[in-house]
């Protein structure tokens, strides 16, 4: 499991009939304390409903497969949480309400 930003949408007209209804999101992985880019974009199907820039949470390999929106589909991985804070050793490091990152 990783974090990561939201930064974009992926859509195609063309895919496996598993993939419909299936929303698509390019993923940022981030550094959970600095919160800078931390590797290369992946996409992933989104299980929760997140926006562009939130900061999510990801599975990937057969986990990816283990939500009720994901159960048997061909996803590697899946936007399964959308974080609204994170305290690292007592101080709070990110807050989905704050306007800094």
């Amino acid at each position: 499991m990783y974090a990561a930003r939201v930064i974009g949408t992926v859509v195609c007209t063309q895919k496996d009939a598993r993939m419909n209804g299936l929303k698509m999101q390019v993923v940022q992985p981030v550094n959970l304390v600095t919160f800078k880019d931390e590797g290369k974009p992946a996409v992933a199907i989104d299980a929760v409903g997140a926006g562009d820039q939130e900061i999510v949470l990801v599975v990937g390999g057969s986990s990816g497969r283990l939500t009720e929106v994901t159960k048997d589909k061909p996803v590697d991985a899946t936007i399964m949480a959308i974080v609204d804070y994170i305290d690292i050793e007592g101080k709070n490091v990110f807050s989905k309400n704050s306007k800094e990152i």
